[in-house]
């Protein structure tokens, strides 16, 4: 959830958590589709277990607040696999199904599909759970009837035509979840605080200055780690990182004598975050020159200084992506649909397009410096 606790206090649910219940909903889908024929034997049954099982352990601390802070350039479904195969080294080759699966590379399309598609255990689990622990109930999904509409067709996961509604509702709710919860403005302040707190050690270290913290965030802040740099040791390294080790890193930061650094860290400690704008338009220049201008003046930064401050960037949301893995539909007379087209709400056309909001980032008043 990132920092989603910074506006919703019930979202402290862990990914060990996601993890559980969405192996929980893949043993019902499992159950459900050999009722309706499917032929999955018991090894497949246990491949598409660990896949799901381990589908998100490639996620560092705060999970996707900071995918690409800790690490450049790589994303977590990368380090994910990574994580699989060192796990298969180790089991005498147990896993290599599950990996296959994972990857998309497995004869039978459909468990990859059940993995990781637009309607798979992932979504079904994060969206019901964030949903409960944030109290936002619009979130809340009918994943037992989703699962229980599943079929396959032609070696492709569809869902059948009583379903619609529930998928139609699971495609909404997912809208819902994005803008008030995964892109909430602050909580999209929030993880950019904490990116640049990341940011400024790390620029800090390579200057020589000292920064204390864990050896583990240590071996990050000194070292450039991209997606060719990982080795067993490396990984070794990133699987002992997580929330507490960034944490007391930011708690002992706040009196480090950097004036960016404690600065940052303090806001962040004590909730006192940066003010945000959120509009449908990118931000005028001469608005962000103006903050600019009077913080960098006010207290005699630099300009790279100044931007750990004052800055803007974009975020999207995209509910269904008519382009990757379509969510069909089984009609009737046996023919198959896209949702989109099968569907007669008239917003699910609306939900395939790409929305992007602007943002812009300043100190509310000089105060939080002092």
């Amino acid at each position: 959830m990132g920092l989603s606790y910074l506006v919703y206090p019930g979202a402290h649910h862990t990914r060990f958590h996601h993890a559980l219940g969405s192996m929980h909903l893949m043993e019902k889908a499992i159950q459900i589709l050999r009722f309706k024929g499917v032929e999955i034997n018991d090894e497949e049954s246990q491949a598409l277990l660990c896949a799901i099982l381990l589908h998100d352990i490639g996620h560092g601390p705060f999970s996707h607040a900071m995918e690409h802070s800790i690490v450049e350039g790589t994303s977590h479904e990368h380090i994910s696999l990574l994580f699989m195969r060192a796990l298969n080294d180790k089991f005498n080759g147990s896993l290599t199904m599950a990996i296959e699966i994972f990857q998309g590379k497995y004869q039978k399309k459909f468990m990859n599909q059940l993995v990781s598609s637009q309607l798979d255990m992932d979504r079904l689990d994060y969206l019901k759970r964030d949903s409960f622990y944030t109290g936002v109930a619009e979130g809340n999904i009918n994943a037992d009837r989703l699962i229980t509409m599943l079929n396959v067709i032609d070696g492709n996961l569809v869902v059948e035509e009583k379903g619609i509604y529930s998928v139609e509702k699971f495609l909404m709710a997912r809208r819902f979840m994005y803008w008030q919860v995964y892109l909430h403005k602050t909580g999209i302040v929030g993880e950019q605080l904490l990116n640049r707190i990341l940011q400024r050690a790390k620029q800090l270290t390579n200057d020589g200055v000292n920064v204390n913290c864990g050896e583990s965030l240590l071996f990050f802040l000194k070292n450039s780690i991209g997606k060719d740099d990982f080795n067993l040791e490396v990984l070794n390294v990133f699987a002992q990182l997580d929330d507490i080790d960034i944490l007391a890193a930011i708690k002992k930061w706040q009196t480090h004598d950097d004036f960016v650094l404690s600065r940052l860290c303090k806001m962040l400690i004590n909730r006192r975050l940066l003010h945000i704008k959120l509009k449908n338009k990118p931000i005028e220049n001469v608005k962000i020159e103006k903050h600019f201008k009077n913080l960098k003046k006010k207290y005699g930064l630099s300009d790279t200084e100044t931007e750990y401050f004052v800055f803007s960037g974009s975020i999207e949301n995209r509910a269904y992506d008519l382009n990757r893995q379509n969510i069909n539909i089984l009609k009737k007379d046996r023919k198959i649909v896209d949702v989109a087209k099968a569907s007669d709400h008239l917003n699910l056309k609306a939900l395939s397009k790409t929305v992007t909001k602007y943002y812009f980032c300043y100190p509310k008043s000089q105060i939080i410096f002092d």
